[in-house]
């Protein structure tokens, strides 16, 4: 089977969890979490860092840090992961969902600005699939307003938007470090910030709050979100190989483009940039122009050993949206044209040219 991603760990990322291991730093209050962060501080120009457990988590202290009521709005994109849904829905703010834009697939200002109320709190902004979002642009209005921003950079490590790294844009700024991610550590996640505050709460927050004063008593009923030593003595190698891993993957990504490049009557490919920034392909996604199509094209591609993925279902159409949460005008065209007719097929270490040819090859011949 030729999976859609499989992690390539080199001897640098092994000898540097077998040195962490052998020197005893495996737990979240290791010495190596700490530097971690700094090297993560470091490289996206943040004042702060909090390592956490998985990037879900990095969303949902981001969303506790910022104190949203019940009357409050959040703007996100409905084409995204559920678990920006789930964080917003636990800050016990209202999601207000907006559309992307068709040839990216991910939401503009324009649409953000459609969706502002006098309730609007913040705006959680993400960059899909290796493209960025219009995130200065977005982060400056949301400064003119007064909103909140909290950027979802999980799948955009490495990547620029106007020339400043995505993860950098935020009030607060979340990454993720899954096993598919251009830096991983196997799980994991991180939150970025300038604001002192909030980075004093994140790290109370993903502590059980213990403090030095009293360790066991707790102000807060919090949580054990830690990560662990070795989790991030791998990311520290991996921050290394990071600009060779988005090399490799913009290689094989203009290969795709090459591949498909007179098939777009039947498939759209992603954009090869966006102003200035580059697609750094995190992964390759193919959007079907023929509707009904897309579950069909991945049970014949997997029973001849090619592995896909369907891309995000909408939030507003997510079975665990409660009914209060619903829009009322319940169309988000793009967005319900992508969850039903795209998917993204392998991309990764793990690939060669003739894998490439021969996937595209066999969806051709499906779809033709």
């Amino acid at each position: 089977m030729i999976q859609v991603f499989k992690p390539k760990l080199s001897i640098s990322d092994i000898s540097s969890v077998f040195i962490n291991l052998v020197r005893n730093n495996i737990s979240g209050t290791s010495p190596v979490v700490g530097e971690f962060e700094k090297k993560l501080a470091n490289i996206f120009n943040r004042k702060h860092v909090t390592a956490v457990s998985n990037g879900s988590v990095a969303l949902d202290v981001a969303f506790q840090l910022i104190d949203l009521q019940e009357d409050d709005e959040v703007i996100l994109p409905s084409f995204t992961i559920v678990s920006c849904l789930s964080a917003v829905i636990r800050s016990k703010a209202k999601p207000v969902f907006c559309d992307v834009k068709p040839d990216s697939w991910n939401m503009s200002l324009e649409q953000v600005m459609e969706k502002v109320t006098k309730k609007t709190k913040a705006v959680l902004m993400v960059h899909i699939y290796g493209l960025p979002s219009e995130a200065k642009e977005i982060a400056k209005f949301c400064k003119s307003r007064g909103i909140i921003l909290i950027e979802d950079a999980a799948e955009a490590h490495g990547q620029k938007e106007s020339g400043e790294l995505c993860g950098s844009f935020g009030d607060i700024s979340t990454l993720s470090f899954y096993a598919n991610k251009h830096i991983t550590t196997g799980e994991g996640g991180a939150l970025l910030t300038n604001n002192d505050e909030y980075d004093k709460n994140a790290k109370q927050m993903r502590n059980l709050d213990f403090s030095n004063e009293q360790r066991f008593n707790s102000k807060n009923l919090y949580w054990n979100y830690r990560m662990s030593g070795l989790q991030a003595a791998l990311g520290i190698s991996q921050i290394k190989n990071l600009n060779k891993t988005i090399k490799n993957k913009k290689k094989q990504g203009a290969y795709y483009q090459q591949l498909f490049a007179d098939y777009g009557e039947i498939v759209q490919t992603p954009l090869e940039s966006v102003n200035s920034s580059e697609n750094h392909y995190w992964v390759f996604g193919i959007l079907l122009k023929k509707e009904n199509m897309r579950d069909t094209l991945m049970e014949q591609l997997r029973s001849i050993g090619i592995e896909t993925r369907p891309f995000f279902w909408p939030l507003h159409l997510q079975d665990a949206l409660p009914d209060k949460h619903k829009p009322e005008e319940n169309s988000l065209p793009t967005s319900e044209q992508l969850g039903s007719d795209g998917l993204y097929i392998p991309i990764g270490p793990h690939i060669k040219r003739k894998h490439q040819e021969f996937i595209v090859k066999s969806i051709l011949e499906i779809l033709l």
